[in-house]
């Protein structure tokens, strides 16, 4: 244990993860102007790429590709500006965030009412192995693993592989799997007007751009840049809850601020990334308090630098986790297959 760490479990000791919540309240305002500000300037840089993708796609699509991978990042950010709003801590009117979120789930392919269901849950029982299933990655325990048929094991590993993980699901997920309101089409009319009215909205755009542009532009623009964004945006899901010293436990032992605070990375990010990314990558002390809006979360790192240390993960160090498949609850510690079949031998 690094000094780092020693400090940081004596303060976490000295307060508890329920009572930072109560320290972090204080962050929780939103900045109407700077709001507007930071909506602005991501919808104008994503539109301006727009522009010059189709720009280069006058010449060739190879060249307009490229564009479109880039401006994937900045839907990426037009989410985390839609989730923010979802929890809340965009604007102080819930109306406003409500709103904001409806029209930007047209650009980000997500149903805002189902979306933020979905994610209320999954704040509310993350790291509870007794509830998981809505809006995570599905996780199996070293012994719920074994337990299963040679097939069940090989369906997993199909799953948690990364072709299918970055690749296939991120594009299935937002293209085709947000078109319904999966996981709650019994839970009310609201989340099929959610998603039949972010559908239309969808489809009416795309129509418009096939009338103005040829099915080009949906093909080499509009899909590469939402599967670019889909792929971006699972990856940074993946590395906030799936690393080697997360957070899990049984329903009798499982605390929601405990959970919340150890079970979220700190991903430390290169300052153009982390600004792309909206400082999402400060997940811990977002889960920790969720209406904290995102151009504040750095002002939490500043004023609590035990929190900056906190499950610290760089860029580099996150693609070990890619490797890390199965809870082990004796060890408390996310493994390897190779890591978890050396267990169950000795």
């Amino acid at each position: 244990m690094t000094k780092l760490d020693s400090d940081f479990m004596a303060e976490a000791a000295a307060r508890s993860a329920r009572e930072w919540v109560q320290v972090l309240a204080k962050y929780r305002d939103p900045s109407t102007a700077r709001s507007i500000w930071e909506l602005t300037l991501t919808f104008g840089i994503f539109i301006a790429l727009w522009a010059v993708s189709l720009w280069a796609l006058s010449y060739s699509w190879l060249l307009a590709v490229p564009v479109t991978l880039v401006n994937g990042a900045f839907l990426v950010r037009l989410f985390a500006i839609q989730h923010d709003c979802g929890h809340m801590a965009y604007f102080k009117d819930r109306r406003a965030n409500d709103w904001v979120g409806r029209v930007l789930g047209v650009f980000t392919l997500t149903p805002y009412d189902v979306w933020k269901r979905a994610h209320s849950i999954h704040h509310s029982s993350h790291g509870n192995l007794d509830r998981r299933g809505m809006g995570d990655i599905d996780t199996l325990t070293v012994d719920e693993y074994y337990a299963r048929s040679r097939m069940g094991r090989i369906a997993y590993r199909l799953y948690r592989n990364p072709l299918v993980l970055f690749g296939l699901g991120p594009a299935y997920m937002f293209v085709l799997s947000n078109r319904f309101p999966v996981g709650l089409t019994r839970a009310g009319w609201i989340y099929w007007a959610s998603a039949i009215g972010t559908d239309i909205a969808i489809f009416a755009s795309l129509a418009a751009m096939v009338w103005l542009g040829g099915w080009l532009v949906i093909f080499v623009i509009w899909l590469p840049t939402c599967v670019a964004a889909a792929t971006y945006g699972v990856w940074l899901f993946y590395v906030q809850h799936q690393f080697e010293t997360t957070h899990w436990d049984h329903e009798t032992d499982w605390k929601l601020h405990d959970a919340a605070l150890l079970g979220s990375s700190h991903y430390v990010l290169p300052a153009p990334l982390q600004w792309v990314t909206a400082n999402i990558g400060v997940h811990h002390v977002h889960h920790l308090y969720s209406r904290i809006p995102f151009y504040r979360l750095t002002e939490v790192l500043r004023d609590f630098p035990v929190l900056a240390e906190a499950q610290k993960m760089t860029l580099r160090q996150s693609f070990v986790n890619v490797r890390l498949h199965l809870w082990d609850e004796q060890s408390r510690r996310l493994l390897s297959y190779a890591q978890a079949a050396k267990l169950r031998q000795s």
